[in-house]
């Protein structure tokens, strides 16, 4: 008995001074100069995260022909999606229904694009991270400038920067998928000072007078518009707004006046076989409206509530 109270006695003090080590939950992806990133993690993550979206899209279309807010947005959408498929001018990922669709000839459209005195005095050049516009990011990093791209539905960080300065041993073409991105891009914050000096977005469908544009139906394009104008880094009154797409999605039928306050209309529009300037362009929206922003987008986008609370803290 004596020697059991000995032997409890010395293993309750070996226990009472071993050094306390709190838990720490491991992120699943870090971005350091050690970069630790899963790729399969990252891919599976990523198509869970856009089937969600999808479905959310789906719903939301429903919702609002129910309810009469823009339907005319959804015909248009649905018409053209039905359109793309039907004369087989989609490209992967099929079908492209509730997508910024890609298309026959994105690449002819990117380098015309990349042609343009526009493209050619940009440094700095947001692009967004849909597949059409893969060949457009692809000719901003071989040109050799900097290239600006949001992480899909900003739902694991804010943007990642590129510039094949920094990445010369990598090949261009594993920089310019969303995987590509996460993994050899700088991810910036919300406050980083950093000017951008053309603007490329994806459309399903915009008009050639106007420049209003009908995205995918999730507003990204605007948010992320709303919060670089907000953060000062982009010029909301100059900075030019340039979208790639089929011939099919330059349509007429876009009602006037019709668009949402936040909705950021194009001032170029470029095509496998043609360079658009739009004469009549809509007013572009500066800053972020948060009145239109509903519970459930703020609960899914950090960088949103973190911009918020900034705000009220000023």
């Amino acid at each position: 008995l004596a020697y059991l109270l000995v032997s409890f006695l010395l293993i309750s003090s070996s226990i009472s001074f071993a050094p306390h080590r709190p838990f720490v939950r491991t992120p699943k992806f870090v971005f350091s100069s050690n970069k630790v990133f899963d790729e399969d993690a990252y891919e599976t993550d990523r198509l869970s995260k856009d089937a969600e979206a999808m479905d959310a899209m789906k719903k939301k279309a429903e919702d609002e022909f129910s309810s009469l807010r823009t339907p005319w947005k959804w015909v248009i959408r649905k018409r053209v999606w039905d359109l793309m498929e039907a004369k087989d001018i989609a490209r992967f990922p099929r079908p492209v229904h509730h997508r910024i669709p890609n298309f026959d000839g994105a690449d002819k459209a990117a380098k015309r694009l990349s042609n343009l005195p526009e493209f050619l005095e940009a440094k700095c050049i947001k692009v967004n991270p849909d597949t059409p516009q893969r060949p457009v990011r692809h000719l901003v990093l071989e040109e050799g400038k900097t290239l600006l791209t949001p992480q899909p539905r900003l739902r694991t960080g804010f943007f990642s920067i590129l510039s094949m300065d920094a990445l010369s041993k990598v090949p261009i073409e594993q920089c310019t998928n969303s995987k590509g991105v996460a993994k050899h891009g700088t991810p910036v914050t919300l406050n980083d000072k950093y000017t951008v000096d053309l603007v490329v977005v994806g459309s399903t469908a915009v008009c050639p007078n106007t420049g209003a544009r009908v995205g995918k139906g999730e507003g990204f394009a605007e948010l992320e518009w709303g919060i670089l104008s907000l953060q000062g880094n982009l010029d909301a009154s100059k900075t030019l707004v340039i979208t790639t797409v089929h011939d099919e999605q330059v349509v007429g039928d876009i009602p006037a006046g019709q668009l949402t306050k936040h909705d950021v209309p194009v001032d170029i529009i470029v095509t496998p076989t043609r360079v658009v300037r739009v004469p009549n362009r809509a007013p572009k929206p500066s800053g972020v409206f948060w009145d239109l922003l509903s519970p459930q987008k703020l609960a899914q986008i950090r960088v949103l509530r973190q911009l918020k609370q900034e705000i009220e803290e000023r």
